[in-house]
């Protein structure tokens, strides 16, 4: 099962605060922006599932647990009955699929995207006793491109406390999981605004926007209001509707609830520049510009286009900078290796190379770089 694209998707349309840049902005209120009233919507509430049957465990799910997980045993040996019984070859056959689905549907089709499998994980692994949480997971920037549309992809895991036992992670999109990302527990609520969230990108992108607006309003007013991603593509579907002062107030809302939301700063960028207010536009760019930078994965980035164009000097100045934001790292501390090889200097580069393979968590890539640092060792002699 390949879970690369991730569950939450962030909208920034066609590429390209602090409170007091947007200020003499449109007088449109967070109640005007969730009423819809402007845009062109379908007769009749969109089919949407309410929260409950999100989160809502089947007869057929049930019957599944009472199969494969022993009811009278201890947590530790439900935790791993469960695990083996949905992602073991032959048993569940889960296949990953660019949708998101509630639990019940997940469970029937086999098929969804991490968010579908994290949920139905989440509503088995309760069923049968086990105190399960969803778990938000600062992982590094993953942008995709969609048509006219940049999709950044986040992600979410959950968290099992079995007590003295121990606790412990499950996470559906494994290749690119690390235990030292950063992690924090969040309630049902934050997940079910993910959800909905996740469930508007979609239907957005496939142009249904009467389905897209509920669920982001259902995102926002039935769940959490300071989820800032919901709001930033809230506005962009009033963006694609022509409704620019509508977008505007959606983006600032978004940094409203959260300040440090570049993409609703981007958005507002790009807005800006298009009215021709250029003062604006500047301000948010340099805004994202500094956050950028700031960002060690995109000075990870900018050091692979470097290094890519041969100029090892600005490539090892961006990962220095890297390292030292993200000691625990090892594609840094590997990249570095490699430009310090490229530049003649093997030394440093066994220094490198042996630090990715200290901090590499899995064999597989302590084994890679163990492999290289052999070879340079055998011709530097």
């Amino acid at each position: 099962m390949g879970c690369r694209v991730l569950f939450l998707s962030l909208i920034l349309v066609l590429a390209g605060s602090n409170g007091l840049a947007g200020a003499d902005g449109p007088e449109i209120s967070p109640d005007e922006l969730l009423a819809g009233t402007l845009l062109s919507l379908d007769s009749g509430l969109s089919d949407i599932a309410n929260d409950d049957e999100v989160m809502l465990l089947s007869d057929d799910m049930w019957r599944f647990l009472e199969t494969h997980v022993d009811d009278r045993a201890r947590s530790f040996v439900k935790l791993n009955q469960l695990v083996y019984a949905v992602i073991s070859e032959g048993s569940f056959d889960l296949e990953y699929e660019e949708t998101t689905r509630t639990a019940a549907d997940t469970f029937r089709a086999k098929r969804g995207n991490c968010m579908s499998f994290t949920n139905m994980f989440v509503v088995m692994a309760r069923a049968v006793g086990l105190d399960a949480r969803f778990q938000e997971v600062d992982i590094p920037p993953d942008w995709t491109f969609n048509e006219d549309t940049y999709v950044l992809n986040l992600h979410i895991n959950i968290y099992i406390d079995l007590g003295v036992t121990g606790k412990h992670i499950v996470d559906f999109n494994i290749e690119d999981f690390k235990g030292s990302y950063e992690m924090r527990v969040v309630s049902d609520q934050r997940a079910l605004a993910h959800f909905f969230n996740n469930l508007g990108v979609e239907r957005m992108q496939y142009g249904d926007i009467t389905t897209a607006f509920f669920a982001f309003r259902r995102a926002i007013a039935e769940n959490d209001s300071r989820f800032a991603p919901a709001w930033t593509n809230l506005g962009t579907l009033y963006n694609r509707q022509g409704l620019s002062e509508y977008a505007e107030a959606a983006y600032l809302q978004a940094l409203e609830v959260d300040r440090s939301d570049h993409i609703a700063m981007s958005n507002l960028s790009a807005l800006y520049q298009r009215r021709g207010d250029q003062e604006q536009a500047r301000y948010y760019r340099n805004r994202v510009n500094s956050h950028r930078k700031q960002n060690p994965y995109y000075r990870y980035h900018m050091a692979r286009e470097a290094f890519l164009a041969k100029d090892y000097d600005s490539a090892i100045s961006h990962l220095k900078y890297a390292a030292r934001k993200r000691r625990d790292e090892d594609r840094f501390c590997a990249l570095l290796g490699l430009v310090y090889l490229h530049q003649g200097d093997e030394k440093k580069s066994q220094k490198w190379m042996a630090r990715a393979e200290k901090l590499a968590e899995t064999d597989a890539l302590k084994q890679i770089y163990s492999s290289k640092i052999a070879r340079l060792k055998s011709e530097s002699r």
